[in-house]
C-alpha cells in the first residue's frame, strides 16, 4: 500500500500529469460546449434532420482525415524532435505541412462539389443529401487548417494555448447556433456552416502562436523526402482507420431509416467526449514518447500514462447512470430509445481510451506506423462484414456492437506487439 501511494504521488508530480490535467480540463470544457451544439441541433431539428446533418458531418470529418495524408502525425513527430535543436529545420516541417493542407483543401472542394450528387444518390440513395454534402466538402479545408494549428501547438508542447483555442472555437460554435436559433434560422444548412466557420476563425487567430517567420522559411523541399517517407504509412493507415472508424455511420445511413440514423448519431454524440479525451492525453504524451531516451525510461513513462487513463476509464464507468438520466431532459423524449446503443458505444470508447498509450508508443517511440496500416486493413474488413450483418439484424445496437468488437481488436493486437518489443 505504501509503495502504491508513493507511486501515485510520483505520477502526480510529473510534468505529464500536470500537462495532461491542462489538456484534460480543456477537453472537458471543449467537449461540453461541443455537446451543447449537438444537443441544440438534435433537439430542435428532430431525429430525421439531425440524422442528415450528422451524416454530412461524418463525411466532412472522414474526408478531412483522409486528406490529412498523415501530415498531422508527421508534424508532431518531426517538429517535436527538432524544435529545440534545429529551429530552422522545424520551421521547414511546419511550412511544408501547411502547404500540403492548402493544396488538399482546394482539390477536395473541387472534386467534392462535382461528385456530391453521385454520392448522395448512388451511395446513400437519398437525393436530399446533395446540398449538405457540398457544404461538407467546402468545410474540409477549415477542418484541415484547424487540425494543422492544434497539432503544431502540440508539437511545441504549448498545451495552454492548445486547450484555449479548442475551447474558444467550440464556444464560438455554440454562441453562433444560439443566435441562429433565437432568430429562427436554425436548419441543416445553417448548422453545417456554423460547424465549418468556427474552426476557420480559430485557425487564423492561432497562427500568431506559431514560430515567427516560419512561412517565410526557404528550402522546405529539403525535408520533404524524410517527411513523406515517414508519412506514407501513416497516410495509408489513416485512410483505412478513417473509413473503419466511420463506416458504422455510412452503413446505418444506407440500411436504417433517417429516424434510426438520427438515434444512432445521438448516441455517437453522447460518447464523443471520450475520443476528445484521447486526443487530450495524446497531445501530451505523443511528443514525450518521441523523445524517450531508452527502453527503461519508455517503460516507466508508459506505466504512468496507462495508470492515468485507467483512472479516467473508471471515472467514466461511474457516469453511465447519470448520462442515461439526462437523455430525455437534454435531447427530448423522441430520443429515449438511444440508451442501449449509447451504453455499448460508450464501452467501446472507453476501450479506445485505455489503449491510447499503447497506440502512441507504436507511433512515436517505436516509429512504426506500418503496424497500424495492416491492423486497420484487417479491422476494416471485419467491421464492414460484421456491420452489415449486425446492423441489418439488430439496427443501431448492432452497429454499436460492431464498433465495440473493432475497438477490442485494435487494443489487443498493438498491446501484444509492444509487449514483444519490450521483451526483446
Amino acid at each position: 500500500m505504501f509503495a502504491m501511494r508513493n507511486f501515485l504521488r510520483n505520477v502526480a508530480a510529473t510534468s505529464t500529469f500536470r500537462e495532461s490535467s491542462i489538456t484534460f480540463i480543456g477537453t472537458v470544457i471543449n467537449g461540453a460546449l461541443g455537446a451543447l451544439f449537438y444537443i441544440i441541433t438534435a433537439r430542435f431539428l428532430g431525429p430525421v434532420l439531425f440524422g442528415v446533418m450528422s451524416v454530412s458531418i461524418a463525411t466532412l470529418t472522414l474526408v478531412s482525415d483522409i486528406g490529412d495524408l498523415g501530415t498531422d502525425t508527421g508534424l508532431v513527430n518531426f517538429v517535436s524532435r527538432n524544435i529545440k535543436k534545429d529551429i530552422k529545420r522545424a520551421k521547414r516541417f511546419l511550412k511544408l505541412s501547411l502547404e500540403v493542407k492548402l493544396i488538399v483543401s482546394v482539390f477536395v472542394f473541387v472534386l467534392g462539389y462535382i461528385f456530391a450528387p453521385f454520392i448522395a444518390t448512388e451511395i446513400f440513395k437519398k437525393s436530399e443529401y446533395i446540398q449538405s454534402l457540398r457544404i461538407s466538402f467546402a468545410g474540409v479545408g477549415s477542418i484541415l487548417l484547424f487540425s494543422y494549428l492544434t497539432h503544431s501547438l502540440q508539437s511545441l508542447q504549448s498545451f495552454w494555448r492548445w486547450s484555449g483555442i479548442l475551447v474558444a472555437t467550440n464556444a464560438l460554435r455554440f454562441a453562433l447556433v444560439i443566435v441562429v436559433f433565437y432568430f429562427g434560422y436554425l436548419s441543416i444548412v445553417t448548422s453545417l456552416w456554423i460547424y465549418i466557420i468556427a474552426p476557420l476563425i480559430g485557425f487564423f487567430i492561432g497562427l500568431k502562436w506559431l514560430p515567427r517567420g516560419f512561412f517565410n522559411i526557404s528550402n522546405e523541399g529539403l525535408v520533404a523526402k524524410e517527411f513523406f517517407r515517414y508519412n506514407k504509412w501513416v497516410a495509408a493507415f489513416t485512410l483505412l482507420a478513417a473509413v473503419s472508424s466511420r463506416i458504422d455511420t455510412f452503413i446505418t445511413a444506407g440500411i436504417l431509416t433517417d429516424f434510426d440514423v438520427g438515434i444512432y448519431q445521438a448516441a455517437t454524440q453522447m460518447v464523443k467526449i471520450v475520443p476528445q479525451i484521447v486526443v487530450a492525453v495524446g497531445t501530451v504524451i505523443a511528443p514525450k514518447m518521441a523523445t524517450q531516451g531508452n527502453t527503461k525510461e519508455f517503460i516507466g513513462y508508459l506505466k504512468k500514462s496507462q495508470l492515468f487513463v485507467s483512472g479516467v476509464c473508471i471515472l467514466g464507468l461511474t457516469g453511465i447512470p447519470v448520462a442515461i438520466w439526462f437523455v430525455p431532459i437534454l435531447f427530448g423524449t423522441s430520443y429515449i430509445t438511444v440508451v442501449p446503443t449509447f451504453i455499448v458505444l460508450f464501452l467501446a470508447m472507453l476501450i479506445f481510451l485505455f489503449s491510447s498509450p499503447i497506440h502512441t508508443a507504436v507511433f512515436y517511440y517505436f516509429s512504426h506506423p506500418k503496424l497500424f496500416f495492416w491492423l486497420a486493413l484487417v479491422n476494416l474488413v471485419t467491421v464492414v462484414t460484421l456491420g452489415l450483418i449486425l446492423t441489418s439484424k439488430y439496427g443501431a445496437v448492432g452497429a454499436a456492437v460492431t464498433v465495440l468488437i473493432g475497438q477490442l481488436f485494435n487494443f489487443i493486437v498493438p498491446l501484444v506487439w509492444v509487449l514483444r518489443k519490450i521483451r526483446k
